[in-house]
């Protein structure tokens, strides 16, 4: 692929390694250096290129000719990321987002600035992502289903249809929504938890096992009958 764009990474571990692969394999993005704030610079270099301390960023790499990325995780619920967002906004960068092409998406996607959609998404039509959303591989996002700004999904999620998943939200490994679920900020929903009614902001949903009922039991065949007819 062509690369016609340079792009500045802010961060300096594994996310920021991480991301600089997807961009530089997959994207018009050159990657051309990393940054972060004066405190954590801890050498000239990582990965052979400059790591440049924050207060020389615009100097050395202004932003009319260069696009930045926040490559950080969900630390403070996703709070550290949002605040990193601002802070490159305000300095006059464009933030560029990234989608993998090895996803399903629709042209009617609506998607903000730094977002990380990986591979093998399936997001259906008429879907929003906010700002800075991270997707990490292989999830569901049914369609009319809106995910606010600074969301952290992990993998294999499956989020039915018309669902919202308020600002900094965290979705764990495997989790699933029913359809029409309201998530509101700042939730917590565990791994392999099943959410099936809406969430308050603030909230935690943590996974239990399912419940069987045997063939014969009463609940197994009333529950077949109304899904099924069987």
């Amino acid at each position: 692929m062509e690369k016609s764009k340079r792009l500045l990474l802010f961060g300096s571990q594994e996310m920021a390694q991480l991301a600089r692969y997807y961009f530089e394999h997959d994207s018009v993005y050159d990657v051309v250096a990393f940054t972060v704030d004066d405190a954590h610079v801890e050498s000239a270099e990582l990965d052979g290129l400059p790591l440049v301390p924050w207060s020389e960023i615009k100097t050395r790499f202004p932003p009319g000719d260069h696009d930045m990325f926040v490559a950080l995780s969900y630390r403070r619920l996703n709070q550290l990321r949002a605040e990193k967002f601002a802070q490159a906004k305000v300095a006059g960068y464009r933030l560029a987002t990234y989608v993998c092409s090895k996803s399903v998406t629709w042209p009617d996607l609506v998607i903000g600035e730094n977002c990380f959609v990986l591979e093998n998404q399936t997001v259906q039509p008429t879907c929003q992502l906010g700002d800075n959303v991270y997707i990490w591989s292989g999830n569901h996002i049914g369609h009319g289903s809106v995910i606010e700004d600074h969301v952290y999904l992990a993998s294999h999620i499956v989020i039915s249809g018309h669902c919202r998943i308020g600002t900094r939200s965290f979705l764990g490994v495997n989790a699933t929504l029913r359809d029409f679920v309201t998530v509101g900020a700042d939730c917590f929903i565990a791994m392999d938890a099943s959410v099936t009614q809406d969430m308050a902001p603030g909230s935690v949903a943590l996974g239990h096992s399912a419940t069987i009922h045997v063939a014969d039991d009463k609940m197994a065949r009333m529950l077949k009958r109304k899904y099924f007819g069987a």
